[in-house]
């Protein structure tokens, strides 16, 4: 270990001193604190830890005159002030870890986990370190309604792996992926979490202090609700909107907020889906309502009467008394209010206002000054620049996730909830989301000790566990292939050009795309991913981790092919490629689609499969003219 070990959180304060500390046979571990399941789990935890260097210590509640100390535990708010917060010093002859409070030992634990991760010759360098987290609030969302819905085996490894991180907080975003018992229409074909499903996942969180939050959104985002003929009578526009962005959609997207019965159906929702979690929060959504109160739609009079603002607002506080009536706190989107600043005073002082935004450049500033002036409690949600990407966005992810930390704290939000989207399919590998998970909760935990973390070599000890040192390079590297392409708004040339081959560049805002440019990309593609064969990784999926990445390197490289083709060729469209080019990319999607459908099914549910990879199939038929 050198003299500085890499943690992921790097601690708030560490201080190295003289010496090392190597386990001796026969020693106990002395836990002094209330003898419940969580105490005894961090005791645990600390014992599992240590026997990596050798011998198993045994626990013990009782000190005897002339015991073998190894380590002692113990829960001491006098000592440790801050909540969540521990202290743990290694000297030559002892470890001792004293927590705020359970999950603070916890915390320590991890710690001790991790630099034990990185001991030499069987030794722990001597040192002490002070912690305790930025925010109270330290989450991750996990979108599963953009068609991947998770096994649950992929989804309790990453509680494990963000618990180590010292994340408390997860989240899964679902629109239609909750199996509804009487909404069975819905869900049908999406491989929906069941209600045990949540009950098991709810007490697999809590034994690693991570609270599971429900999340259903429950005004906007409602397609795959609304497009069913049962439901369609409580569509706003049921016939069709069209997006900020100028195009019109066929399907009805957000619930009519003047509707009564949008409102019951909301409750019907909750009532089902609530008592599943023992978290009392709940996220209800209400983002990007964007169809609400435009011509023909059906509160279109109301929002002419009385503004479209005060009817999101009216009906969000209806929601917020429901949430409030079953014992709850809600949470919402923010991005609807801002755009209605003069209502931001009127929201309810203790409903959570999640203020998302996804570019490094998102205005958390300005949006988190907003909700602190009208005292509305709020979380800054950044996100990990995986979707609509492929392999990530890096500099984009980290610049985004380092900007919601330090202007959430400079202007006092209560939490921090890092959001991993699924638009357009989620054709991005689980993988690809781990480097933003990572530094989400580094700087969620201690800004300032994580802002300049070495991201690539904490990514090699802690999530890849890559003796080699070539993994955390790889994702880091390969999330940046795609720059200097035309970026797109949360997104990237290289995926538009694979998802919609059959509009035009200069339609994809496209136009400083060149063949010298893709060229590049492609090259810094192959740089990247030739550290796979040096990668040396002790995970237990280590060779799934290694085909997805190879995917996500093809999948780009393909785009790069495609993308030269296509300016290369008259009029820049498909069709107008040569055949005998067409032939050869199409021989190669087949073999990623084939790619695709297997690592698919490795990490998640078959519900959904067919409508992401239909995407990718959409431009084979192109190929075949």
């Amino acid at each position: 270990m050198s003299d500085w070990p890499v943690l992921l959180p790097a601690p708030q304060r560490l201080t190295r001193q003289e010496g090392s500390f190597r386990p001796a046979p026969g020693r106990l571990i002395w836990l002094m604190g209330p003898l419940d399941d969580d105490f005894l789990r961090a005791g645990r935890a600390v014992q599992e830890a240590l026997e990596k260097l050798g011998d198993r210590w045994e626990l013990t509640a009782a000190y005897l005159e002339g015991a073998q100390i190894g380590v002692t535990l113990r829960i001491d708010p006098g000592q440790v002030a801050r909540p969540e917060g521990y202290a743990l010093t290694i000297r030559p002859d002892q470890i001792t870890l004293v927590g705020h409070d359970v999950a603070g030992a916890y915390y320590g634990a991890m710690t001790l986990r991790q630099l034990v991760r990185q001991a030499e010759g069987g030794s722990l360098p001597c040192l002490r370190i002070e912690d305790w987290p930025d925010f109270a609030h330290r989450g991750v969302m996990l979108d599963i309604s953009r068609d991947r819905v998770p096994r649950i085996d992929t989804l309790t490894a990453l509680i494990d792996q963000l618990a180590e991180w010292k994340v408390n907080q997860l989240q899964l975003y679902t629109e239609h992926t909750f199996a509804y018992r009487n909404h069975r229409t819905v869900w049908a074909d999406a491989s929906p979490l069941t209600g045990e499903e949540i009950l098991l996942l709810d007490a697999y969180c809590r034994k690693r202090f991570i609270e599971l939050v429900p999340n259903q959104n429950t005004f906007g985002h409602m397609a795959r609700w609304l497009k069913h003929e049962a439901y369609q009578p409580l569509a706003e526009a049921p016939n069709g909107f069209a997006f900020p962005w100028g195009v019109w959609s066929d399907e009805p997207f957000s619930l009519c907020p003047t509707d009564p019965a949008s409102l019951a159906l909301v409750e019907e929702l909750l009532d089902e889906l609530l008592p599943h979690f023992t978290s009392r929060q709940v996220n209800v959504g209400c983002d990007e309502t964007w169809d609400v109160g435009q011509p023909g739609t059906r509160s279109q009079a109301a929002c002419d009467q009385k503004g479209s603002g005060q009817i999101y607002l009216d009906f969000l506080t209806q929601i917020y008394h429901r949430v409030q009536a079953r014992g709850h706190t809600m949470q919402f989107w923010g991005d609807i209010i801002l755009r209605h600043p003069d209502l931001i005073p009127a929201l309810p002082k203790d409903a959570i206002a999640m203020e998302w935004g996804y570019e490094a450049n998102h205005p958390f500033d300005a949006d988190c000054a907003a909700f602190a002036r009208a005292g509305v409690p709020f979380y800054v949600c950044p996100g990990t620049s995986s979707w609509n990407s492929i392999a990530g966005r890096t500099e984009n992810a980290l610049g985004n996730l380092w900007s919601a930390a330090e202007n959430g704290l400079k202007h006092g939000a209560i939490g921090y909830l890092n959001t991993d989207w699924g638009d357009n399919g989620h054709w991005q590998p689980l993988p690809v989301s781990f480097l933003g998970f990572a530094y989400g909760a580094a700087v969620s935990w201690a800004a300032r000790a994580n802002k300049a973390i070495d991201l690539p070599r904490a990514l090699d000890l802690h999530v890849f566990m890559d003796e080699a040192g070539a993994m955390g390079h790889l994702a880091y590297d390969l999330g940046n292939a795609s720059q200097g392409q035309d970026q797109l708004h949360n997104s990237t040339a290289l995926f538009h050009l694979l998802l919609s081959p059959d509009r035009s560049l200069a339609d994809l805002h496209l136009h400083g795309l060149t063949v010298v440019t893709l060229s590049r990309a492609e090259d810094a593609i192959d740089a990247a991913v030739a550290r796979l064969g040096e990668a040396r990784m002790a995970r237990l999926d280590a060779d799934l981790v290694r085909d997805e990445f190879r995917l996500a390197a093809n999948l780009l490289r393909h785009a790069c092919r495609l993308g030269i083709a296509r300016l290369e060729a008259p009029g820049q469209a498909v069709s107008a490629i040569p055949p005998q080019q067409r032939a050869l990319l199409a021989d190669d999607l087949d073999e990623l689609i084939a790619e695709y459908n297997r690592l698919w099914q490795a990490r998640s549910r078959p519900g959904g499969l067919v409508d992401s990879v239909g995407r990718l199939e959409k431009l084979r038929k192109l190929y075949a003219g």
